[in-house]
């Protein structure tokens, strides 16, 4: 295992994203198209914030198979992506290791982080991006 690895080596770089103009529908709809957790917000190439598919649960009655379409839509309706979002992120750099990423998302119980150079988003890690890298070790 390296020890200087950059988390960009395990990051993923193609993000879905969404604008703090997009709905709770829509983001519903991409978590589970994707089958992803967490979707940064954007304005232009900046992050503003950090959508998990437990803030959606923590306001509706989601679930896997999601029988409760039309009473979603309408909680969904009374919130924004901004109110819903974590505003006051965390963050690390293309450059920081996995180690020290490691460090940040087990002291803070985070899932997933940002990555960010110079004010604009470059990609996310999660706790699956690190698990699959410490998998290819052994």
């Amino acid at each position: 295992m390296k020890r200087r690895t950059p988390v960009s080596e395990i990051m993923s770089k193609e993000v879905i994203a969404l604008t703090r103009s997009d709905d709770l529908d829509r983001a519903e709809m991409l978590f589970k198209r994707h089958n992803i957790r967490h979707i940064p917000v954007v304005s232009g190439e900046s992050i503003i914030g950090m959508l998990s598919y437990s803030d959606l649960l923590r306001i509706s009655f989601a679930d896997a198979t999601n029988d409760e379409r039309d009473v979603d839509s309408v909680v969904y309706n009374m919130f924004t992506i901004e109110q819903v979002m974590t505003k006051n992120l965390i963050s690390v750099t293309s450059e920081t290791t996995i180690k020290e990423v490691a460090e940040i998302l087990a002291e803070n119980e985070f899932h997933a982080l940002p990555v960010v150079d110079d004010s604009i988003l470059m990609g996310i890690v999660t706790t699956t991006d690190l698990i699959n890298y410490l998998l290819k070790q052994f």
